[in-house]
């Protein structure tokens, strides 16, 4: 396994929920990283992000290790879950829920339920 693989596969070990992403949490540097960064920050979950920029072998590592072209990508317990698209259908269909919960993520039901109602 490559170094990029390695640091990738210890990183979605560590934490139970990991956004590989354009820029942090706190200052995203796309809109489709704004976009799943602002679901999961409004739903009050607590994961580490992964800055794609700060890293040109991660950044080219993660669409390898996932056999996924683009960023973001999300990860829960391990598992690749997908990118921008599939993540705001997730929310809206109330599939992010139900895979948090039965992967014992922690979240907001509330604000997710507000995101569902302002976007019907």
């Amino acid at each position: 396994m490559s170094d990029a693989n390695t640091q990738i596969q210890e990183t979605i070990t560590k934490s139970d929920v990991v956004l590989f992403m354009k820029g942090t949490k706190e200052m995203p540097q796309c809109g489709f990283s704004s976009r799943v960064a602002g679901v999961l920050n409004y739903m009050g979950v607590d994961y580490s992000d992964v800055n794609v920029l700060a890293d040109e072998e991660i950044r080219q590592g993660i669409k390898d290790f996932s056999d996924w072209p683009t960023i973001p990508q999300l990860y829960v317990k391990g598992e690749f879950v997908g990118g921008c698209d599939i993540i705001t259908e997730m929310t809206l269909s109330g599939e992010l829920d139900t895979l948090f919960e039965q992967n014992g993520v922690t979240y907001d039901k509330d604000a997710a339920d507000k995101i569902r109602e302002a976007n019907g």
